[in-house]
């Protein structure tokens, strides 16, 4: 689900899946755009960029899910990337701080998919939106992207210790609250 001020835009261009982050990077988009992740990688796409430049902030959830999806592209064997274009100070910040540079392509120079980013603009459409889903689906996405988050570094579980626990007993009790199907 996009929030009010906020477009995912997704395309391929060549063999690069591109995708543009209009507005806040935050837990209420972040389903979506793993969605078209795990949807172009099933595909075969193992080149993956995001593009920040109108993006400025994300919060803890939707670096959890870059992390995921980095990860995920890193592990396959045909040696595919996840880069992070144009973005600001402010996320540089965030995804060194993070540790996040050490598992992407962060380009701070501009240098990387030069001819792709021309055409990126012409390639991209709005994404598909994630379907609806229950309260216990969107905690259990927001509790694995903190557990990624936090399993690249220690100072990462520390920072995070306290979110995913309460998050843990949020869902033990959505699970217990939940009808069981007959």
């Amino acid at each position: 689900m996009n929030t009010p001020s906020t477009r995912i835009l997704v395309g391929q261009v060549g063999r690069v899946f591109w995708m543009r982050v209009d507005g806040k990077g935050t837990h209420l988009n972040s389903l979506q755009a793993r969605n078209a992740f795990q949807g172009v990688m099933a595909r075969g796409v193992h080149d993956l960029v995001v593009d920040l430049e109108r993006c400025p902030m994300m919060d803890s959830t939707f670096l959890g899910m870059l992390t995921g999806a980095a990860l995920s592209v890193k592990k396959d064997a045909s040696g595919g990337t996840l880069s992070i274009v144009n973005a600001n100070q402010r996320n540089i910040q965030l995804l060194t701080s993070l540790g996040l540079n050490h598992i992407l392509d962060l380009d701070v120079e501009g240098r990387l998919w030069a001819s792709e980013r021309a055409q990126a603009a012409r390639a991209l459409k709005i994404c598909e939106e994630a379907a609806a889903c229950s309260k216990e689906v969107q905690t259990q996405h927001i509790l694995d992207a903190h557990q990624t988050l936090s399993g690249i570094s220690d100072e990462n579980e520390c920072r995070f210790r306290d979110v995913i626990d309460f998050l843990e007993k949020e869902l033990h009790a959505q699970t217990a609250s939940s009808p069981v199907p007959a």
